[in-house]
């Protein structure tokens, strides 16, 4: 039995069949969708893991050097020589579209481009240590900015992923079997309605016979 009041007309079942035919198309388009959504998230993924040992390594080395300098250097000494950075970062933020989903882009760039800017202080007073301690953070900084990217990627497919297969979801179990439901009870409908009226246009004839030739059967 149809799950929802309907008229069972011929135009109503043309217009349900229209509509399961576009449910239908629907269906497989969010279907390759939700493939290729997946096929891109696993890609973001795998790159997230190597990123993510790229920037442990990185910041594992830098705080080894970081803390070898403050070692040798004075608590004193090392807050005097970080307190005022020479180099200056901006950040930029674009967009990139991946299947109808906009994933940020991160890119920064530096006052100037000269090296040794990174490092604040004189070379005096300071420790080798702690100027490869800034070599290693500097170098491990753009690789933190693609993970923080790349992560945030991930979020985002991920939702558009739950949104999908839920659409998904929606169509396959719920929206396309009730339009074949109710599609086979408008079907049944006017076969009972046609058959209805072929036996009364049997019986009708027969009347007409029996009034005209006296005939019965």
């Amino acid at each position: 039995m149809a799950k929802t009041a309907i008229t069972p007309t011929r135009m109503v079942l043309n217009q349900l069949k229209g509509r399961l035919k576009t449910a239908r198309r629907g269906h497989k388009l969010l279907k390759d969708k939700r493939d290729e959504l997946m096929r891109q998230f696993m890609d973001v993924v795998k790159r997230n893991k190597e990123l993510r040992g790229i920037v442990e390594k990185g910041l594992t080395e830098a705080f080894g050097s970081l803390q070898v300098a403050s070692a040798i250097m004075s608590p004193e000494m090392m807050e005097q020589a970080l307190l005022y950075p020479r180099q200056s970062v901006e950040l930029d933020m674009t967009y990139q579209n991946i299947m109808s989903v906009n994933v940020p882009r991160y890119s920064f760039h530096t006052k100037n481009n000269d090296p040794s800017e990174i490092y604040p202080y004189g070379f005096a007073q300071t420790s080798g240590e702690l100027d490869d301690a800034l070599d290693k953070l500097a170098r491990v900084f753009q690789d933190m900015l693609e993970l923080a990217e790349v992560e945030k990627t991930m979020q985002l497919l991920a939702e558009e992923i739950e949104k999908t297969r839920r659409r998904v979801n929606a169509l396959e179990y719920v929206m396309i079997p009730e339009l074949e439901e109710n599609i086979k009870y408008i079907t049944m409908k006017l076969e009972e309605n046609e058959n209805s009226t072929k036996v009364r246009l049997l019986k009708v004839k027969e009347m007409v016979l029996q009034d005209a030739h006296h005939y019965k059967r």
